[in-house]
């Protein structure tokens, strides 16, 4: 195993074993849930709106290293940011890790980088995108009540 893939595994084991923003929002604007009913993992979301902007994000679930480590990473990178914003990093990353757009995109993206190894492993990458599939659609039902609204 080559140095660079030893540190992402460390920051993914990192990630799982002392998840940040795990835990659930009292005052959430919202909260949706995803699984992979094929693996097991489990996701809730839940965030907290002022105005276009991420206020406070949570998660809870149950699953493989790889979904908790990712929903912890996702959460640490769109707290605080507007949803335009969010949705922006969202297409970021899947396509670095569904369109086999260039994972230097992720530079700046703090530790969603790590988890571009998990591309070697096909059947892995529905476990590190559970997370941001919920987020998709936690933002499509902001868009949903804002055109209602």
């Amino acid at each position: 195993m080559s140095l660079v893939d030893e540190l992402y595994k460390e920051v993914i084991l990192d990630h799982y074993r002392h998840p940040r923003n795990r835990g659930t929002l009292a005052d959430a604007t919202l909260v949706v849930q995803g699984s992979n009913p094929l693996c097991g993992d489990e996701i809730e979301l839940g965030l907290r709106l002022a105005g276009d902007r991420i206020e406070a994000v949570a998660f809870t679930g149950r699953g493989c290293s790889i979904s908790q480590a990712s929903a912890s990473m996702m959460t640490e990178v769109i707290k605080g940011r507007t949803l335009a914003e969010a949705a922006a990093i969202l297409e970021t990353f899947k396509g670095v890790m569904l369109r086999n757009e260039p994972a230097e995109r992720l530079e700046d993206l703090g530790d969603l980088e790590a988890l571009q190894g998990v591309k070697r492993f096909p059947v892995r990458i529905k476990c590190a995108i559970l997370a941001w599939n919920t987020l998709q659609e936690a933002l499509t039902l902001v868009r949903e009540r804002l055109d209602q609204g």
